[in-house]
């Protein structure tokens, strides 16, 4: 499997950013790590094992950030005025810095001029991280891949709330997104899986709440719950991999 490690100044953060690439050629994957989590952690918690087959085949090119909870979601005693504006400028090194780079670099790997999306990757957090994604920039994300999250800001924010909070906490910004807004269609033409579990450590509240939400506006998301014996863990993540991600590569 190729591996590639490379860390750049990202003007969006004001500081040197980390990433480590995975496979040569195929489409697209945005690992968020979970809570806290660096870009390494693709690689040491094993996820490397379970997308071996896609990535040493070429089907896909896994893409692995640092996320900065640190300062923004796990901060809480943080000013949050100051930790979700600090945060909105992570969505921009993301969406403004890493996203091109990415369809750059998946052309060139390809060998011809890339013209689709990126499917978004996250476990816990990091699938909270990626449904924001996907919902908030469905021109650049065409297929999600949320497993264990939790789709409220006031994980990370308590009962603060602004308007840059707002927008970033689904479960308040779908419900009040109009009937005939085109991102309803754009989403509709894309795949998307949400999944949780009702065992140990699992939170599904939340996504009940943006499952209905999803369902009010006509957005055809696959949201799976899995029984109680599936807990807020690794072991199942790896099992919903090699579950959902043929779906997601149309391999069935």
């Amino acid at each position: 499997m190729e591996k590639r490690y490379m860390k750049d100044y990202s003007p969006s953060l004001n500081k040197d950013c980390e990433m480590t690439v995975y496979g040569h050629a195929g489409r697209p994957v945005l690992f968020i790590p979970c809570q806290d989590g660096r870009h390494f952690d693709f690689e040491n918690f094993r996820m490397t094992e379970y997308w071996g087959k896609w990535i040493e085949s070429g089907k896909v090119m896994v893409y692995s950030i640092d996320t900065i909870d640190l300062e923004t979601w796990s901060n809480k005693g943080g000013d949050p005025r100051w930790r979700i504006e600090r945060f909105e400028q992570w969505i921009h090194y993301i969406t403004d810095e890493v996203c091109p780079f990415i369809k750059s670099d998946v052309s060139e790997r390809n060998g011809s001029y890339y013209e689709g999306g990126i499917l978004v990757f996250g476990c816990s957090l990091g699938a909270t991280h990626a449904v924001n994604l996907y919902l908030r920039r469905p021109d650049l994300f065409d297929r999600l891949l949320a497993l264990s999250g939790i789709y409220s800001s006031a994980y990370g924010f308590d009962d603060y709330m602004d308007e840059l909070v707002y927008q970033n906490s689904p479960v308040h910004y779908i419900p009040n997104l109009p009937q005939d807004h085109y991102y309803i269609d754009m989403y509709n033409h894309q795949k998307s899986v949400i999944c949780v579990g009702l065992g140990a450590w699992e939170i599904p509240d939340t996504t009940r709440q943006l499952d209905a939400a999803l369902k009010s506006k006509g957005i055809n998301t696959w949201v799976d719950y899995w029984g109680y014996d599936c807990n807020h863990d690794w072991d199942w993540w790896y099992k919903q991999v090699e579950y959902f991600v043929p779906y997601l590569l149309d391999e069935r």
